[in-house]
């Protein structure tokens, strides 16, 4: 099994994808607010991104353009780190995204869930549920993050497995040359 590149990496780039998607349905729901279409797929793509988008938001004055920024920089830094130092970039790029992700369900499950569970501020200032809500999407999002993080650890433990096999036989060829 050879480590695909491409594969390892999907999930940060489907993160990135869908803050993409939410502020692309953002823009198109200002532009045609009475279509409920629109509303619909804004409403499934927010939980997802919404408690990102709202602490960034403030600081760029809701800028859609410097929201672009963001997310083609973040994406050329994952993908440029990953060509430079492949293993160890795609390795922390994928639990990056598998935490950002984790983060963004835990952080907007409060105010999805009507309950009577109250969320607390955490030391930051954030706003945090003691109830996580585990939608299909949710739950579909965090399992293609483990996926992909098992996926990493597996061609990571092979490439190092290889690498010591290499070295053992060429250890082994120089012993008996000697």
């Amino acid at each position: 099994m050879k480590r695909r590149p491409i594969l390892l990496f999907a999930f940060p780039a489907f993160i990135l994808v869908v803050l993409a998607c939410e502020r692309i349905a953002t823009m198109l729901l200002g532009s045609y607010p009475a279509s409920p279409a629109m509303w619909r797929i804004w409403l499934e793509l927010r939980p997802l991104s919404a408690m990102f988008w709202q602490q960034i938001d403030p600081y760029l004055y809701g800028s859609m353009a410097l929201d672009a920024v963001i997310l083609v920089a973040a994406a050329l830094v994952f993908w440029s780190a990953c060509r430079v130092r492949p293993a160890a970039a795609f390795f922390l790029a994928n639990h990056v995204a598998l935490l950002f992700a984790g983060l963004m369900i835990a952080s907007s499950s409060h105010s999805e869930t009507a309950s009577t569970v109250a969320a607390f501020p955490m030391s930051n200032g954030l706003q945090f549920a003691l109830k996580i809500d585990f939608t299909w999407q949710n739950s579909l999002v965090l399992v293609l993050g483990f996926v992909a993080c098992a996926y990493c650890h597996v061609a990571f433990l092979r490439e190092t497995r290889l690498r010591g096999e290499s070295l053992a036989l060429r250890l082994m060829t120089l012993g008996r040359d000697l």
